[in-house]
């Protein structure tokens, strides 16, 4: 796991126009929370917290007022149209310290030959991992998998130190058939046409 070091500067402004100014300085508002403290209103880098966001679950380290803290992200709020950040809500953590994130499940291999679909019924998994050891994905093999087959939670294999946070029985992938689409009898498309 990835540990992104950024520059936080205290907030002491709020509101939307508050928000619109930092923002066009090319910084991002956000909130630190955790641990039983009061919120800490921060700005952050915009460029450099937008390529760490592309780690999922990045580990970040703040530097705030001469003092460094970790912190995950726990809600990001983006521009539905031109996709810039508007706004990070972000959980102190602590070396050590378990927390429950969400990490994509990602798959491995081919399905059995014919004509079958997978579904991901969860396309993340729910764990509780070290803060400083998150990991960024779980990997599960589909090979030669037929319809009907499933994999549930507990089928997935997961790193060192990472139990299930969710229950052990939740499908998250399963192999449905293949449904052809019904030719029309014969004589239909005829009858259609002469209307």
């Amino acid at each position: 796991m990835s540990e992104v070091k950024l520059a936080a500067e205290a907030r002491t402004e709020f509101g939307k126009g508050a928000a619109r100014r930092i923002r066009r300085d090319s910084k991002v508002p956000a909130v630190v929370y955790g641990h039983g403290g009061d919120p800490i209103h921060v700005t952050l880098p915009g460029h450099e917290l937008l390529l760490a966001l592309r780690t999922p679950n990045v580990l970040l380290s703040l530097e705030l007022e001469g003092k460094t803290q970790l912190a995950i992200p726990k809600a990001v709020q983006r521009d539905a149209i031109k996709g810039y950040l508007e706004h990070v809500d972000l959980l102190l953590v602590r070396s050590g310290e378990k927390v429950n994130v969400e990490v994509y499940v990602q798959t491995e291999g081919d399905l059995a030959p014919g004509a079958y679909l997978l579904e991901h019924v969860l396309s993340t998994l729910t764990v509780e991992a070290e803060a400083t050891h998150i990991p960024e994905s779980v990997t599960v093999s589909i090979e030669g998998l037929e319809a009907g087959a499933s994999i549930l939670a507990k089928d997935i294999p997961l790193p060192e130190g990472t139990t299930l946070a969710i229950d052990e029985d939740a499908v998250v992938l399963q192999v449905l058939a293949a449904q052809a689409e019904e030719a029309p009898a014969e004589g239909e498309g005829d009858q259609a046409a002469e209307v």
